[in-house]
């Protein structure tokens, strides 16, 4: 992604408290429990999806509730731990910079320090995001494209769900 993204989307976060959250639109594609693990997202995350959410609305017509609740809930994993914008920074660039350390960094462990945290959770939040709503009965396909928001679409060209990935995709990588 080119660094103007980037610095676009830290500006964003940085102005995050001055911006409404629209529940009332995540609130007509979750129920009570999903909208609850919405609201544990970071302000700057929930805004983040409902704009992946209008995006991917945008696309077609025809929009899969699945799809949408995706869109909402991609990157709820990332609430296990909160990351300041210059942690979320610090990974963006020694990932484009330096990928081997970032990788070598990103491994889950016991104890997380300050620096190694924002490696751990872009590498890991998908997972933990997959986990946390299958806990909550989500359907199957909603679950697998949140598991797999940030794998190379091409990966997964056969799979069924694939379409609605690269439109999940395409709408994050945007916003």
């Amino acid at each position: 992604m080119a660094a103007g993204y980037r610095l676009r989307q830290g500006v964003r976060a940085l102005l995050a408290f001055a911006r409404t959250v629209d529940e009332d639109l995540a609130a007509r594609y979750l129920g009570p429990a999903h909208l609850a693990l919405f609201r544990r997202m970071t302000r700057s995350e929930q805004l983040h999806s409902l704009n992946v959410l209008r995006t991917v609305l945008a696309q077609q017509p025809d929009t899969p509730a699945d799809l949408a609740v995706a869109a909402l809930l991609h990157d709820c994993g990332k609430s296990r731990y909160a990351l300041s914008v210059a942690q979320k920074t610090l990974a963006v660039v020694v990932g484009r910079a330096l990928p081997a350390l970032a990788r070598r960094l990103s491994v889950e462990t016991d104890r997380l320090t300050y620096w190694r945290a924002p490696f751990v959770v872009r590498r890991q939040h998908p997972a933990w995001s997959a986990r946390l709503l299958a806990d909550l009965g989500t359907p199957a396909r909603v679950i697998w494209l949140v598991e797999h928001h940030a794998e190379p679409a091409a990966g997964h060209h056969a799979h069924p769900h694939a379409p609605l990935l690269q439109r999940l995709q395409r709408a994050d990588d945007v916003n």
